[in-house]
């Protein structure tokens, strides 16, 4: 079986002013995954080269069974849309991204798409030193445009303002934009690969929880975030205490007890205040966090979206 490289990322900004030799494809709001398939059997990998393949088993068959004979690694985005037709849901995503076998009910109530955007391998050669254009024709003439698989779209020659507008109309997470000569770079962020998203969203360490009140006596009030800064430390960013329901606060919860731990993971102290009644945990899990603005305080009004389990706590650096 082929084993799978890290994926190329993109860079933040703005699109490029000027649409001559870029392509501009719709960001989509779910899991990263690369899909390794060869002699009738497909491995799915999370961009942290974890194995998937037992979460998403559907997609898994579906990509073994269009490639055939073909020997070929594709990278994609795994996404849950809301309902017929809608726009894909992180939210929704969460029901299926942390169960490693799911049923066949939850498969039906959950129906997921990978959409898939690069061919990094094809028969035992790597494509990746070819350029964007070339790598989408050879996709294109691959079968996969079946679901649970789909081609992701891409444009050229358009006003990307105008795609944009048009994107974030129907819900969608954002745009990115690609050059048309550019090889794919596995493991790296550069600018030939430009993100806009139209929503603030970060990744944060959990480092802690703070008591809660009321309905929320037995689980948390909110949980303490951290990121890296420049120089590698875990530093705080803030606090969220609200994008849950209350039964996923006690599960949540009852995650956090298994990884107590008496002092702070925190590299600087924290505010005084909050350390007195903090209650703290190993840095293991990431949260994916939505937010209205990045400030020297920490993030500004931020909603929690999930659990990421396709990064690691080493990679989260502070949001700028």
């Amino acid at each position: 079986m082929v084993s799978a490289p890290p994926p190329m990322l993109a860079r933040s900004g703005r699109p490029p002013a000027d649409p001559d030799g870029w392509a501009f494809e719709m960001k989509w709001d779910g899991m990263r995954a690369i899909a390794a398939a060869a002699d009738g059997t497909c491995q799915l990998y999370s961009r942290n080269r974890k194995q998937v393949t037992d979460s998403f088993p559907e997609i898994a068959a579906a990509v073994a069974a269009a490639t055939g004979d073909h020997q070929v690694t594709i990278d994609g985005e795994i996404v849950a849309p809301e309902g017929a037709g809608g726009a894909p849901s992180f939210s929704r995503l969460q029901r299926r991204m942390h169960v490693r076998a799911p049923s066949a009910q939850l498969i039906r109530d959950v129906p997921v798409l990978y959409m898939i955007f690069d061919l990094l391998a094809l028969d035992g050669h790597a494509t990746t030193a070819v350029p964007y254009s070339q790598r989408r024709d050879l996709l294109a003439r691959l079968d996969l445009g079946r679901p649970p698989i789909q081609l992701s779209p891409y444009w050229t020659d358009v006003d990307p303002e105008a795609l944009a507008a048009a994107a974030a109309e129907n819900g969608l997470e954002g745009l990115v934009a690609k050059r048309l000569d550019s090889t794919y770079q596995p493991g790296e962020r550069t600018r030939n690969w430009i993100k806009t998203p139209f929503r603030k969203t970060a990744e944060a360490v959990i480092a802690g929880w703070l008591p809660g009140n009321g309905p929320f006596a037995k689980t948390f009030g909110s949980l303490l975030l951290g990121a890296h800064d420049s120089a590698g430390r875990l530093v705080p960013i803030g606090s969220v205490g609200t994008g849950w329901t209350l039964a996923e606060r006690r599960k949540l919860r009852a995650r956090l007890d298994e990884i107590a731990r008496p002092d702070t993971p925190f590299d600087v102290p924290p505010p005084r205040a909050m350390a007195a009644v903090a209650r703290w945990v190993a840095p293991e899990l990431v949260a994916d966090i939505e937010y209205r603005e990045a400030t020297s305080e920490g993030l500004r009004h931020p909603s929690w979206r999930g659990l990421r389990i396709d990064k690691t706590p080493a990679e989260i650096e502070v949001p700028l």
